[in-house]
């Protein structure tokens, strides 16, 4: 196996952060061949998406979590800025993990899919995620 941990730094907004490329080098240097890709990330106010992105999903996806989860003050989790508590409960809908299986030393998503960061804590500016490769 092998595994790495890199820094996200998602800034002061909501955001959906297209993670290809990352993972794209690290399974280049790992010298991946076929096996597992998995994605972690050690929080508890961020999540893992396989979505598409750049035609408005991304976008489209951080509108349902704030029409599913609003960011008012009915939430009992109350540190952080206003409504912080439903960043604690947006990884039960957009979980901290995804499992992509790699072909050749590639993802085999679809033509679309794209592996993503959400990450809805605005006070949280800097993300780890861990990237391992078990190979098959």
């Amino acid at each position: 196996m092998h595994s790495e941990e890199i820094e996200i730094r998602t800034g002061d907004r909501e955001v959906v952060r297209d993670l290809r490329d990352e993972c794209r080098q690290f399974l280049s240097s790992a010298g991946a061949g076929d096996g597992l890709l998995n994605v972690w990330v050690p929080h508890a106010t961020a999540g893992l998406a396989i979505i598409e992105t750049g035609a408005g999903s991304d976008d489209d996806l951080l509108t349902a979590l704030r029409d599913l989860l609003p960011d008012d003050d009915r939430w009992r989790h109350r540190h952080g800025s206003p409504g912080h508590g439903r960043d604690h409960v947006m990884p039960a809908f957009v979980p901290p993990y995804a499992t992509i299986p790699v072909l050749g030393g590639r993802m085999a998503l679809g033509t679309w899919q794209s592996v993503c960061l959400v990450d809805t804590n605005v006070d949280n500016p800097v993300r780890k995620v861990r990237l391992s490769f078990l190979p098959g």
